[in-house]
């Protein structure tokens, strides 16, 4: 670390490629609470239940707090317990977990956490965390997305003050925040939503995610050339991941005549809108396992405008598949993206700069090769075990 740099020396948690000193401790109890533990796909539960996957492998006890589905997306890690909850207006797939019932007060204290984790700031995180202070058991959270962002996207964007204001309420005297690189603490820190924090980062599955899944017959089988080159768009069709953005650009790139494919694997409510904004585009619908992998390695590069991620999650599979990324400046990415070297680096509202950055990889292989080796090659870093290890020592820490 950097004894000068004052982002650095914020943040009290080595980097998670820093070994941890090893020590006896005792196996834990966690209860973690949850907005959406396993009922909707996406990175910030895929995270969670990795975490508490590990914690289980080292012999801790989690006993998960969350609202549920009977169709849930995929099995949950550690003890899952349905919480009370009610459909997001307009977005009925997500749900808004309401505060703790007495039943469930009971059910938290019977269990006896030594440590209380929360993951979102609705009316669950701060019901919890209000308990955890009654009960005298210290309580940390984990910064997944940008909420405070949202509200730009539909039209309300007014609603951002309030929404900081209930965010630097939420994360107050908590005696741990949890943030996914220690620029986007320092943004945070900035917005006077935290004064403190931690590292957890993210990791990739390497065994899943490399560049020996690129199938020619699986891009045949939709229609792609072998000659073609692919932008690959990957995640959920929602507004605030950028659909505009990528619409955009994709016509500025048919303006110019510059040959391209454009893939688009994910489902959401706005398919049928971006559908209409992007013909000729392939869609793929939802993708998981293998076959999700396949498609990343199968494609020529990632463009990902979005401005509200915590963490890139996508980027990082993009850099495993050895494909460049070319993605908007934000806290998401500017943790993962070295600009000219893995990928390019975009203002999210640079139509004419994406489509620069775009047509480059499209139009120059050799150029489109290198940024995908060097893509490759910074992901090997990031180990699951290695950055959850970081969180487990800093429960230790906080008990101690």
């Amino acid at each position: 670390m950097v004894k000068d740099d004052p982002v650095a020396t914020a943040f009290r948690l080595p980097e998670f490629d820093e070994t941890p000193v090893a020590a006896p401790r005792r196996p834990l109890r966690i209860a973690l609470f949850s907005g959406n533990y396993n009922y909707v796909r996406d990175g910030a539960n895929q995270a969670l239940n990795r975490l508490v996957s590990y914690f289980e492998a080292q012999g801790c006890t989690v006993r998960v707090y969350s609202p549920t589905s009977d169709t849930p997306a995929f099995p949950p890690a550690g003890t899952l317990i349905s919480v009370p909850s009610v459909a997001i207006p307009g977005r009925a797939e997500y749900r808004i977990a309401r505060g703790l019932t007495p039943a469930l007060k009971r059910d938290i204290k019977d269990f006896g956490p030594d440590i209380i984790h929360l993951s979102a700031p609705d009316p669950l995180g701060h019901s919890a965390k209000k308990l955890a202070r009654a009960l005298g058991v210290p309580v940390v959270a984990s910064v997944h997305t940008r909420f405070e962002t949202y509200f730009e996207y539909y039209g309300v964007g007014w609603v951002r003050r309030a929404v900081e204001r209930v965010l630097a309420r939420f994360y107050a005297g908590l005696d741990e925040v949890f943030v996914t690189s220690a620029g986007f603490g320092e943004v945070l820190r900035q917005q006077g939503l935290i004064d403190h924090a931690a590292v957890w980062s993210r990791g990739v599955d390497k065994a899943r995610f490399n560049p020996q899944r690129r199938s020619l017959a699986w891009r045949r089988g939709l229609g792609i050339a072998d000659d073609d080159v692919v932008i690959a768009f990957i995640g959920r069709l929602v507004l605030e991941k950028g659909l505009d953005t990528v619409a955009a650009a994709v016509a500025e790139l048919r303006a110019r005549g510059v040959p391209h494919k454009l893939l688009v694997v994910g489902d959401g409510p706005a398919r049928a809108r971006f559908e209409a904004q992007v013909p000729g585009a392939i869609f793929t619908g939802f993708l998981g396992g293998d076959t999700l992998a396949m498609a990343y390695a199968s494609a020529d590069m990632l463009l990902n405008p979005s401005i509200t991620e915590t963490f890139g999650n996508i980027n990082l599979e993009a850099m495993a598949s050895a494909i460049p990324v070319v993605a908007a400046i934000a806290t998401g990415s500017n943790c993962l993206i070295e600009d000219g070297a893995n990928g390019r680096l975009v203002p999210h509202d640079d139509i004419a700069g994406f489509a620069d950055a775009l047509a480059t990889y499209l139009t120059n292989p050799a150029a489109r090769a290198a940024a995908g080796a060097a893509g490759l090659a910074r992901a090997q870093g990031y180990d699951w075990d290695a950055i959850n290890e970081a969180v487990l020592a800093r429960y230790h820490e906080i008990l101690a």
